[in-house]
């Protein structure tokens, strides 16, 4: 597994048992190029994602989806296919965060999802099924890091929970689009540390560590 999950005092019979990486590859996850995924920050107004020393991961939103959802079997299938797909993006995204900066860690050292929250968007003042288009989301994520409504659980068992998180999933947004998810994940403590001491605490990188990131990754 990570070089920093392998230390973590978490119970044997909660550590995953597979390669993450094994289930981006059979999930069919493009995790991309260095180039395409790790950035500047110069003109940048927003981070997508921030690192604390204690390890706790904050990923920014995503919308996706191009139409409002209703209570519309159609409508909430194609609201999970969106969430699922932002779900890809996510993980992509934290991938390089990751592991750009040679720290020594990847996807296999996130130790556990902590929080997710979906914001469906919705005017329909009866709609019911957020929870549902999130659900989505969620199962992707699982899929991916481990859980019970992963596509890998067999009767609501999986090899690893690291995938799932709290949540809470809300309609009644107003935009043209679907749905924006939003996560926050833990990662070893001494992974942070390194991440932050080597190239900071935030992507895309500020102008002089993206300088120093390209370097390091002979760009």
């Amino acid at each position: 597994m990570g070089k920093f999950y392998d230390a973590e005092p978490i119970p044997a019979e909660l550590k995953r048992n597979f390669n993450v990486y094994d289930r981006i590859k059979k999930a069919g996850i493009n995790l991309g190029t260095f180039e395409e995924h790790v950035t500047s920050l110069q003109g940048r107004n927003i981070a997508g994602f921030v690192v604390h020393s204690s390890g706790t991961v904050y990923l920014s939103g995503q919308g996706g989806g191009q139409y409002q959802m209703s209570d519309d079997p159609e409508k909430v299938k194609h609201g999970q296919q969106a969430a699922s797909d932002i779900a890809d993006a996510m993980i992509v995204r934290l991938h390089w965060a990751l592991v750009c900066g040679k720290e020594g860690g990847d996807l296999n050292d996130v130790l556990y999802t902590m929080k997710a929250l979906g914001m469906v968007v919705s005017t329909d003042v009866d709609f019911k099924s957020g929870p549902a288009v999130v659900n989505g989301f969620s199962g992707r994520w699982q899929t991916v890091f481990g859980g019970g409504i992963s596509d890998s659980a067999v009767n609501g068992m999986d090899g690893g929970w690291s995938g799932v998180h709290a949540r809470s999933a809300i309609g009644g947004f107003t935009g043209r689009f679907s749905l924006e998810p939003e996560i926050i994940v833990a990662i070893p403590s001494a992974l942070a540390q390194a991440i932050i001491k080597n190239r900071g605490w935030v992507m895309p990188l500020p102008p002089p560590m993206f300088e120093k990131v390209k370097k390091l990754n002979g760009k």
